[in-house]
């Protein structure tokens, strides 16, 4: 069992940065991929990031590519999500996940999920 506890989010002007964090709990984390997903009011979910669970791999969805940087602390339990050159069209609510593979970008995989962290991003 795997719980999931995000933080980080906030109000920020288009350009600017955020870092979002994972606090995970539970014996398997350091042997699981973990993702963060966003969703857009009006929209469905969508990847964004994965990492695998030595951080050697990292995938990412075209739109943030470049712009945003998973990584992972496995002594801390605690994923990250450094976001930076943030656009309008980034606001969502952003989950993180557990789960599926490191190539993977379907939700149906997903084993656990945080509750979601809001990010604004103001024109």
């Amino acid at each position: 069992q795997v719980q999931l506890v995000e933080s980080g989010g906030g109000l920020v002007q288009a350009g600017g940065s955020l870092r979002l964090f994972c606090a995970a709990s539970g014996r398997t984390f350091n042997s699981i991929v973990m993702k963060w997903f966003r969703q857009a009011p009006g929209k469905e979910r969508e990847f964004v990031a994965a990492i695998s669970w030595s951080g050697g791999v990292t995938h990412y969805a075209e739109p943030v590519k470049g712009r945003f940087t998973i990584s992972r602390d496995n002594a801390k339990n605690t994923v990250y999500l450094q976001m930076n050159s943030l656009k309008p069209e980034d606001t969502a609510v952003y989950y993180c996940a557990a789960g599926g593979g490191a190539y993977d970008t379907g939700s149906r995989t997903i084993r656990y999920w945080g509750q979601g962290t809001q990010v604004t991003v103001s024109s």
